[in-house]
């Protein structure tokens, strides 16, 4: 019989965490993030344009203490501004008081162990072993925690360190330090320490991953992770392991493929989930906001196109830890939204990934990382859209023409903010996210969620993602209809109990709900525009900014809207970022709809359904 104590586990965390859990959430609608260009002297005249609530700029994780003090320093990732620790140290310093005095939180990026640099060369240790062996200052991060830093890496099944040369900074290697060593635990909280002491208002951890490392600590934690879940039975009958004190595994892998995926696979990716989550509450969390209660703290992972099992540093973690503790969440994309390709119906959106990650983490704030540079007010309205905060990471603000269209849309989202701060969706449609499934290792019902997501949005149904193992019995009670990816009947999306719009399919339609009162907004967002040439190889082109955006504008949209159990119209608004003011919509109610056209809008529109009883 499968036992309960990860459950134990899982409470006596929360039972150990600070009381940020009932502390009031941390809510932003604008952001900016840079891994370059933010030492230029232009990029403050930018922030008091804009106004972003939250800059994420910075480093001072293993980025910083690899590379701040190496002739590479300037170089990616980190682009730093100037060389060496102290120097650089000082100028994040200013910078950071510099963004206080306009009204921006600062947070930082902390690379918690992808490591640059050689243990022995001819000129000795260089980057992070240089780094560790001569420059580390005890007055700022107290004693080493081990005398050789060799002994904090990830090490393979031959015992040796894994080591990379991905990207080769200045002729080094990278290396992983692992998160389970209680060594690199304490190097993480004198990082966490001297962020902090530079005046940082949070953290974002990134390179969150962990790899096939086979060191003690991995070894004597999975095994104690399988001996809390699994009675001796089942561990022989499920694994074929009969003695678990005495087995030494060849492989604790994370991330795979799904097809060659087994259960102790996936119970191995498991306990990476899991550790590394136990891992960021003990540094971040408990040991960050001890020294700082009201630190922000979040993690950059990823999700693509859904991708499950071989990606998505969270797809097997249990749902009473999932984004626990952590103030906002950043998800890339990657490849996966960056470009349209109109003739086949792709937007290149990531509306999906939004409704997931809003349904899932109850309406916090996030963003999405689309590796988008020409499609700005695209992918500002995407996420303003649907809960999240614009923009991830390509907010260009050096190409004047893309600097005009964030200031402006930015200012758009300032003057709405009743609007947007802490709003809940509206939808009268639950989609269910198969993670019970993922959880079992079968990924095929993504595909079909992919499948209805898109038809949905393609419908211009109001609807929400919701994992299918944290939907309550209240929460299906709020929806008209909730659909899985295994409901046999085609459902009916233009039924008349659900919203209707007419709109072509290059449009995207989401409802929210302000924080205070019961008025309803719509939210369009275009995505049709005039595409790039396609590029050398005969793909679609992302483009090369802003001047390849293109949108092409929407005449109009019909709206049928299903209005709230017994509820009247007061008044409904339409504005656009590109209008002057809001202009008053002609409509007509009755039997407990309103029907009206929207005016024509080029990429983003806000309808205001103002109610009364």
């Amino acid at each position: 019989m499968l036992r309960t104590v990860l459950v134990a586990i899982v409470l006596s965390l929360a039972v150990n965490l600070p009381a940020q859990e009932t502390r009031p959430p941390f809510e932003f609608t604008r952001m900016v993030a840079h891994w370059a260009n933010y030492a230029d002297d232009d990029y403050l005249k930018f922030i008091e344009q804009a106004e972003p609530e939250v800059a994420q700029i910075g480093f001072y994780g293993a980025h910083f203490w690899s590379l701040v003090h190496t002739p590479q320093f300037a170089g990616y990732p980190a682009h730093f501004p100037v060389q060496g620790i102290d120097e650089c140290g000082k100028w994040f310093q200013d910078r950071n008081q510099a963004l206080h005095a306009r009204n921006v939180k600062v947070v930082g990026h902390f690379n918690v162990e992808f490591l640059v640099g050689d243990p022995v060369s001819d000129d000795g240790p260089r980057g992070f072993f240089k780094f560790y062996r001569d420059l580390w200052n005890e007055e700022q991060l107290g004693p080493k925690p081990v005398a050789d830093p060799m002994q904090l890496l990830e090490r393979g099944a031959d015992g040796m360190p894994i080591i990379n040369s991905s990207y080769s900074i200045g002729g080094m290697h990278e290396y992983w330090a692992c998160l389970r060593n209680p060594g690199w635990q304490a190097v993480l909280k004198a990082w966490v320490k001297y962020a902090i002491d530079q005046g940082v208002d949070g953290l974002i951890a990134n390179y969150f991953y962990r790899h096939n490392c086979l060191c003690e600590h991995c070894q004597s934690g999975f095994r104690q992770h399988l001996r809390d879940r699994f009675t001796a039975d089942e561990l022989r009958s499920r694994f074929q392991i009969a003695d678990l004190a005495g087995h030494k595994f060849d492989e604790i892998v994370f991330w795979h493929s799904p097809e060659e995926s087994s259960p102790l696979r996936r119970e191995m990716l498991r306990w990476s989930q899991i550790s590394n989550k136990q891992v960021f509450d003990e540094v971040f969390v408990r040991y960050g906001r001890s020294l700082k209660p009201d630190l922000i703290v979040a993690q950059w992972n990823h999700l693509g196109n859904f991708g499950q099992i071989n990606s998505d540093e969270r797809c097997m973690l249990p749902a009473e830890t999932w984004g626990r503790g952590e103030d906002y969440l950043w998800y890339s994309t990657g490849g996966a939204a960056y470009y349209t390709d109109l003739s086949k119906r792709f937007l290149g959106e990531g509306t999906l990934q939004a409704r997931y990650i809003r349904g899932t983490f109850d309406d916090k704030p996030f963003t999405l990382g689309k590796y988008e540079s020409t499609r700005i007010r695209a992918a500002i309205a995407e996420l303003a859209a649907n809960g999240g905060a614009p923009m991830g990471f390509y907010t260009n603000y050096t190409d004047p023409a893309a600097r005009q269209e964030i200031v402006r849309y930015y200012q758009f989202l300032k003057q709405y903010d009743d609007v947007y701060r802490a709003n809940r969706s509206h939808a009268e449609v639950a989609l269910l996210y198969p993670r019970s499934e993922v959880h079992r290792g079968i990924v095929e019902p993504v595909a079909r969620f992919l499948e209805l997501g898109t038809r949905l949005l393609d419908d211009h149904v109001l609807f929400d993602v919701i994992p299918d193992d944290i939907m309550t019995p209240e929460q299906r009670q709020r929806y008209r209809s909730v659909l899985t990816v295994g409901d046999a009947a085609k459902p009916d999306f233009k039924a008349n109990h659900l919203s209707r719009f007419d709109a072509p399919y290059t449009v995207r339609v989401s409802a929210s709900r302000p924080a205070n009162g019961d008025d309803i907004t719509l939210h369009l967002v275009n995505y049709n525009r005039e595409q790039p040439p396609l590029d050398g190889n005969g793909q679609p082109s992302a483009g090369g900014g802003i001047v390849d955006e293109k949108p092409i504008g929407v005449e109009r949209v019909g709206v049928d809207f299903v209005l709230p159990t017994g509820k009247n119209i007061a008044s409904v608004t339409a504005v656009t970022p590109e209008g002057d003011a809001e202009v008053h919509v002609e409509f007509q109610e009755a039997d407990g709809r309103i029907v009206f056209e929207t005016p024509p809008f080029l990429v983003y529109c806000v309808v205001r359904i103002l109610l009364k009883d």
